[in-house]
């Protein structure tokens, strides 16, 4: 046995050190890249880890096309949606797609390979250049039918959201997760992909890394004895989140074992991205929600609750949870006490066995995503029915009792539990405050970023949402946060003074986080700091130049993502390098010809530069592109008032404010060109017709115009409306108080 297994692994391991030598006839793709080995030669040792890992999804993430692996329906099966009908066929063993292409025009695609397995199917699709597409339109394995991905208005042909476009590109958007050490190998001169992989779905060496080394060890070592160096990194928790984060990709080349935070950079704690009180929101997996809880801060990792190889739970329903929450305190914990008495009728107030009895259904609740994925949120909450009726967060009660209301779920926790639960500590009022621009936020945000108590995300994303809400002087908080031990903390520092602090100032601030030990803070800080002068680095100017050159691998490692490269744009404006800054602007737009915000910035950058033609024309070509987007007709207007072409403008402004008319600031705009062209009387018939939406710049402009005019009523009406807004506010008191003299006068 031992000497056949010794031949198995010499006839496997032949090009153990070799790139790019293709070991597989039926997917172009696979490739063994330098210290890898195929993945069979896995399988031949460890038989039973390669059974059990089989069934896993992960295993099944990505698979060649064929009838073993589409699970979609395509019999000649049909799929419409908003007039795009989209036909599913078979022939030879091949699967094709006719549906709605790039120009516009009906046109056949072969499906060349499937992507996920359940609950929901995709489709990979070759459309030239290295560019392998995913369809919009998946396999709903459950109900076994076609679904649309998208929401709202379908996206136009060869835009950016159109299943043809850089959103839906697995190049782009997918190749980090669903293969084995995957590449996407972009050709920037030649706008084309070489991709390979070692293996087409996730296999052993996603997680264990390179097996070279390790199958040369088994070769050589004396099989009777153990081996003490298995040439393999151990699987732990930055393993998993490599994929399982919204992240930002700073390097190539990740390997497990190696620190995430030099090779990620994961989005904080955003409004956009998370609830209030840190519950999920759009789709973020489970990093940033794990890292909130107590069991993180704990050392629970994502294997104390999942098996390793088939990824499935280690036990099922609440005898998960009580392997820790015990009624004796387990011996692993030293600083925290999980124990106590929970999957008892007084705690769980449902009946044995039900879905309200299970621990995850209250405290890991479930958002759809893709409309037919259900994901956990890992933050692991206590449900608070008083915080979704006054903040709108979501909690467990109402979601399963959709029937009822968050009053009624508060009032029954307080006759279960008593009135204690309501006082629990909880960042949502906090950052809540923070998205609104409430200054008051700002003091509860302070004491957050202070409370070691909570997690590095939280505080973090605290200093950074202080940054946000304007006014206040943070300034000594960010420096403050900039020596904090945790690294995601002074992640945040760094965020926060890009955002917050006079150029001037944040060299002071965060200069030392240019030499962070890690790299996300360091790419964080040097584009903070990019419009420093560089005699004021001092013995920081070395920092400094490393901190960029980790940007600039940034950018290069996603040198096909249209948004970077316009960012990388305004860093080197920021370093006073004009062209070079003109052609990031221009390569952002050659990756992604529509998307209306690479075009703004090249129209800005053009403005600030002093070519106000040059913006003009940028905002115009933009415009024909994508003529329903309103702050391109912002912006063009704008730009047209500097060309001092005022009635072309003011078309623009009143198309930007029809295409988006709950924007103030477009309609003040709107309404000072109306004024300035002599039109006052048209402006303020206009503002009338928007006070009623309380807004107190448009107020203050109506009562501007009303006195201008003489309408003393129009104005006592306005004024009073101000009043309501600014109770506080005595010079408009006064003003109310000579408008009603001066109407009573006539």
């Amino acid at each position: 046995m031992t000497l056949l297994l010794l031949l198995l692994l010499a006839f496997s391991g032949h090009s153990l050190a070799k790139d790019d030598i293709s070991t597989s006839g039926a997917d172009p793709q696979i490739s063994i890249h330098e210290g890898f080995v195929d993945e069979r030669t896995c399988a031949s040792c460890h038989a039973d880890q390669a059974a059990a890992f089989s069934k896993s999804h992960h295993a099944k993430a990505m698979a060649l096309a064929d009838d073993g692996a589409v699970r979609g329906d395509f019999n000649n099966s049909s799929f419409e949606h908003d007039g795009v009908v989209t036909t599913f066929t078979r022939r030879d063993g091949r699967f094709f797609v006719n549906t709605e292409g790039a120009d516009g025009g009906q046109a056949k695609f072969e499906v060349k390979y499937t992507f996920a397995y359940e609950p929901l199917q995709q489709y990979l699709v070759d459309i030239g250049g290295g560019r392998l597409q995913a369809l919009d339109i998946a396999w709903d394995t459950a109900r076994r039918e076609w679904f649309w991905l998208g929401n709202g208005t379908p996206a136009k042909p060869g835009s950016t959201y159109h299943w043809t476009g850089p959103f839906y590109r697995w190049n782009r958007t997918c190749i980090d997760c669903h293969s084995t050490d995957p590449q996407a190998k972009f050709q920037p001169q030649a706008n084309e992909y070489k991709s390979t992989y070692v293996a087409t779905s996730i296999g052993c060496q996603s997680c264990h890394g390179p097996g070279a080394k390790h199958v040369a060890l088994a070769q050589s070592a004396d099989v009777s004895s153990p081996m003490t160096d298995r040439g393999l990194q151990k699987v732990e928790a930055s393993t998993c989140f490599a994929c399982h984060a919204r992240r930002t990709r700073l390097l190539e080349g990740y390997r497990p074992g190696k620190p995430f935070l030099d090779y990620f950079s994961p989005a904080l704690l955003r409004q956009d991205l998370y609830f209030p009180d840190g519950q999920i929101l759009d789709e973020v997996f489970e990093y940033g929600s794990f890292q909130q809880s107590k069991m993180a801060r704990a050392g629970v990792t994502c294997l104390d609750c999942h098996r390793p190889h088939d990824a499935g739970l280690k036990t099922e329903g609440n005898a998960l949870c009580t392997q820790c929450h015990a009624e004796t305190k387990p011996e692993r914990f030293v600083n925290q006490d999980p124990s106590g008495l929970f999957d008892t009728p007084a705690h769980i107030r449902h009946q044995a066995g039900s879905a309200g009895a299970q621990c995850a259904n209250c405290h890991m609740p479930e958002r759809t995503y893709m409309k037919v994925d259900p994901r956990r949120d890992h933050s692991f909450v206590i449900p608070r029915p008083d915080l979704s009726a006054t903040l709108g967060t979501p909690n467990a009660c109402t979601t399963c009792h959709v029937d009822r209301t968050n009053d009624w779920a508060a009032e029954t926790m307080d006759k279960w539990y008593g009135t204690q639960w309501r006082k629990r500590p909880s960042v949502a009022h906090a950052f809540a405050g923070a998205a609104n621009g409430d200054q008051a936020a700002v003091e509860a945000l302070r004491a957050l970023v202070r409370d070691q108590n909570h997690a590095g995300i939280v505080r973090g994303s605290a200093i950074t949402a202080m940054s946000g809400t304007g006014g206040a002087d943070i300034t000594a908080d960010i420096r403050t946060a900039a020596t904090d031990a945790d690294p995601l903390v002074r992640l945040g520092a760094a965020e926060a003074a890009g955002n917050s602090i006079p150029p001037e100032q944040r060299l002071e601030a965060i200069g030392k986080l240019l030499g962070d030990e890690t790299r996300a803070v360091r790419v964080a800080a040097a584009n903070a700091l990019a419009s420093t002068p560089p005699e004021l680095f001092g013995n920081q100017r070395g920092n400094f130049e490393a901190a960029v050159a980790d940007l600039r691998a940034y950018v290069e490692t996603n040198g096909d993502v249209a948004e970077t490269q316009s960012n990388y744009g305004f860093f080197l404006f920021a370093r006073q390098r004009t062209d070079e800054a003109e052609a990031a602007f221009r390569r952002a737009i050659l990756l992604d010809p529509t998307l209306e915000a690479t075009r703004i910035n090249l129209a800005e950058f053009y403005r600030a530069t002093g070519r106000n033609d040059r913006s003009e024309q940028t905002y115009a070509e933009a415009i024909r592109m994508a003529p329903e987007q309103a702050d391109l007709r912002y912006g063009h207007a704008l730009s047209l008032v500097r060309k001092q072409a005022l009635a072309e403008a003011i078309m623009e402004l009143e198309e930007a404010v029809r295409l988006d008319p709950r924007n103030f600031r477009y309609k003040t705009t709107f309404a000072v060109a109306l004024d300035s062209a002599g039109r006052t009387e048209d402006a303020l018939d206009r503002l009338d017709g928007w006070a009623a939406g309380g807004d107190a710049d448009i107020l203050g402009l109506a009562l501007q115009y009303s006195l201008k005019l003489r309408r003393l009523p129009e104005a006592l009406k306005h004024a009073e409306a101000l009043a309501r807004l600014r109770p506080e506010d005595r010079q408009i008191l006064g003003l109310i108080g000579q408008l009603k003299q001066a109407i009573n006068e006539k």
